[in-house]
C-alpha cells in the first residue's frame, strides 16, 4: 500500500530526510552529555533508526530496511559530522530543528501505520507501531543517555500525542477504505501541525486528578 501511496523515490528521500533530523536530535543531545565522538554517533544512529528498526523486528520485516540500504546507515553519520564540528551554530537554529522534528514525525506515524498493516497487523497494533516508528528512537536516546524519556516527562511539550493522532487517523482511513494520498498527507500535515502548536503554546498532557504531590521535575 506505501508504493500506492507514494513513489518508492520519494518515500526514500523523505525517509532519509527524517533521519537526518532525528540524528541531529541525538548527537546534539550526547554534546550535551559530553560524550565523545563515539558516543554522539551511538545517540544519532539509535534516536534516527530506533523506532523502524523496533517496527520492522515486531511485524517480520527482517533484515530491517536500517541494515539493507547503506543511506539509512550513512544519513545519521553525515548528521554526527555536522554537529561534531558545528555544534554552537546547529544550537542557534534549534527552531529549524524542531520543525523539520515534526515533520518528520508526521511522516513516521504514517508511514509505521501503513507499514504494520501491509504485514497483517490489526488496525490498533499497527497504529501503536505507528507511534512506535515515530517516538521509538527518542526513548531509546533517552535511555542511553541515562534520562526520563522526554514523552514520560509532564514539564515537555506534546510528542506522543501529535503521533497518536496522526496513526489513528491512518488506522480509520484504512477501516472505512479511504486511506489513499491525500487522506495521508492529512494525517501527515495533522500530526505536523500539532507538534508545532504544543512546541508554541507548551501544550502538556494533564498530570494525576487530585495529586498531593508537590514534586517539581528537574531541568
Amino acid at each position: 500500500m506505501l508504493q500506492q501511496l507514494f513513489s518508492p523515490s520519494l518515500l526514500h528521500a523523505l525517509d532519509l530526510v527524517g533521519i537526518f533530523v532525528f540524528a541531529i536530535s541525538g548527537a546534539l543531545l550526547a554534546v550535551r552529555k559530553n560524550l565523545d565522538v563515539f558516543g554522539i554517533a551511538v545517540l544519532a544512529e539509535a534516536t534516527a533508526l530506533g523506532g523502524g528498526l523496533f517496527r520492522d523486528v515486531v511485524i517480520g520485516a527482517v533484515p530491517p530496511a536500517a541494515f539493507t540500504d547503506l543511506g539509512y546507515f550513512v544519513t545519521p553519520l553525515l548528521a554526527v559530522a555536522l554537529v561534531f564540528f558545528l555544534h554552537p551554530h546547529v544550537e542557534r537554529i534549534q527552531n529549524a530543528v524542531n520543525f523539520f522534528d515534526a515533520a518528520g514525525l508526521g511522516l513516521f506515524c504514517v508511514v509505521g501505520t501503513t507499514k504494520a498493516y501491509d504485514y497483517g497487523l490489526g488496525l490498533t497494533a499497527s497504529a501503536c507501531l505507528g507511534l512506535v516508528t515515530a517516538v521509538g528512537g527518542g526513548v531509546l536516546r533517552d535511555v542511553l543517555a541515562n534520562e526520563v524519556p522526554s514523552l514520560l516527562r509532564w514539564d515537555r511539550d506534546l510528542y506522543a500525542v501529535p503521533a497518536m493522532v496522526g496513526a489513528t487517523m491512518v488506522a480509520l482511513c484504512l477501516r472505512f477504505d479511504v486511506l489513499n494520498a491525500l487522506t495521508s498527507a492529512l494525517a501527515v500535515v495533522t500530526a505536523f501541525v500539532l507538534r508545532l502548536l504544543a512546541l508554541r503554546y507548551h501544550w502538556r498532557a494533564p498530570r494525576a486528578w487530585q495529586r498531593r504531590s508537590t514534586a517539581r521535575e528537574e531541568d
